[in-house]
């Protein structure tokens, strides 16, 4: 059987372990049901999520032009702090930055190669920290927008790490971190704007994850450079699929090419 369609983040259902779907337009793979099946990945062409033109893909699955002109690829969405929409100040679409920075937002520790501090929509929890491959994580403040979420994290970082390193948390090298105490031991650190909305008591949330076999020495794979690719699925973590000879593949790196993907 052949699929095919535009690559976009994978989907989840927050279930033990996680269900994992590919979906495109006219159809969805459930991935979880194809573990230990060999899957063939031919690239197709490109399609900008934005504008849906076949033009190269610039970051973020859009074209370059999309990407330095429509709000979703904003500065503010990779740094909170750049948020200006409480303030009524436009930067590229003041409707839209209204729409997504004044909602609630959670700043979080998640535990996927170590332990990082992080921020997404109230909404996108747990689906936030699922992607990043975390196998705990827990809130650490709710507040009422985006700008608050970002100063916060920006003064967490100095005493936290920020980011995910992708191999350890795919060879599955990690620890057990209690985040109760590490929450407890980071509000100190949180700015007085922030302090209001610290989360007293909440407990660990554990995500458990589709993987028979984890890599040992995992090589990436992008359909621009390997066009076609064939290979045994073995797991899925964050946004990774893994395959039987260490390959894996980043999703959302690969966002915006239609693939053919054949099930053999």
């Amino acid at each position: 059987m052949t699929y095919q369609g535009v690559l976009t983040k994978m989907q989840t259902e927050f279930t033990k372990p996680i269900n994992y779907y590919l979906v495109f337009k006219n159809d969805f793979i459930n991935l979880n049901q194809l573990l230990n099946k060999t899957l063939e990945f031919s690239f197709v062409k490109y399609e900008c999520l934005n504008c849906h033109l076949d033009k190269p893909i610039y970051r973020q699955g859009f074209c370059k032009s999309c990407f330095f002109e429509i709000p979703q690829a904003a500065d503010w969405i990779m740094k909170p702090e750049l948020s200006k929409a409480h303030l009524g100040i436009e930067e590229r679409d003041l409707d839209y930055e209204k729409q997504v920075q004044l909602k609630p937002h959670i700043v979080y520790l998640a535990n996927s190669s170590n332990v990082k501090v992080g921020v997404t929509r109230k909404g996108q929890v747990p689906t936030r920290w699922i992607d990043q491959g975390a196998h705990e994580a827990i809130e650490i403040v709710e507040v009422p927008n985006r700008y608050l979420a970002g100063i916060t994290e920006v003064a967490l970082k100095d005493y936290v790490g920020d980011k995910t390193n992708w191999r350890t948390m795919l060879k599955n090298e990690i620890k057990d971190e209690n985040l109760i105490e590490w929450r407890d031991k980071l509000k100190q650190y949180i700015p007085d704007e922030a302090q209001q909305y610290y989360i007293e008591d909440n407990e660990e949330t554990n995500i458990e994850f589709p993987v028979l076999r984890y890599p040992t020495k995992p090589k990436s794979l992008n359909f621009t450079k390997t066009a076609h690719y064939t290979g045994v699925l073995k797991g899925i973590k964050g946004q990774y699929l893994i395959f039987e000879d260490d390959t894996v593949c980043n999703i959302r790196s690969n966002e915006g090419l239609v693939v053919n993907i054949t099930i053999l």
